[in-house]
């Protein structure tokens, strides 16, 4: 996720590498911070990887600062990883919505809904967070009030995810 976030934010120019944090942070939110641990040994890798070049520029103060930018390499990547997405890509929610953020850069619109209908199509399992055996329990099935809430809201964050991957996918029938 984090390696998809940067190439992503790169796609659209040169950044510093500050501002490539806060804009990876602001995507991913307060629930999953963004440590210089993480992130600069994950531009690191992709700099190894000849998928991101790193040079220095004056900075305000005396200070040099880096600027990353994608290579035509690392362009193909991303667009690889935006057609190709892992399978813990389109079945984790953050992973998913990273995923999403950069969709759009994928010119083909045919790769763009069969990454949407993977969604779906994972969406349309049956799942919960609690099973009797095998078997998935409905929130009506669930007596503890707070596992119930879990599930209630689960249920209607996957209802309307699957209402707006119908839409943009253009199907006719919603429901299907």
């Amino acid at each position: 996720m984090l390696e998809l976030a940067i190439l992503g934010h790169l796609a659209d120019g040169p950044l510093h590498g500050y501002v490539l944090r806060r804009r990876v942070e602001q995507l991913s939110g307060h629930t999953r911070p963004v440590s210089d641990g993480s992130l600069y040994p994950a531009i690191n890798r992709l700099v190894k990887r000849g998928l991101l070049t790193r040079h220095t520029e004056p900075g305000t103060a005396a200070a040099q600062r880096y600027v990353l930018t994608l290579t035509d390499a690392g362009r193909a990547e991303l667009l690889r990883r935006l057609r190709e997405p892992a399978p813990q890509d389109i079945t984790d929610h953050a992973r998913f919505f990273t995923l999403l953020a950069f969709l759009s850069l994928l010119p083909d619109p045919e790769q763009r809904d069969a990454v949407l209908r993977r969604r779906l199509e994972f969406l349309d399992t049956p799942a919960s967070f609690f099973y009797d055996d095998d078997r998935p329990l409905p929130a009506e099935e669930v007596t503890d009030p707070y596992r119930r809430g879990m599930l209630l809201m689960a249920r209607a964050i996957s209802t309307a995810e699957r209402s707006w991957l119908h839409e943009a996918l253009g199907d006719t029938e919603a429901g299907r």
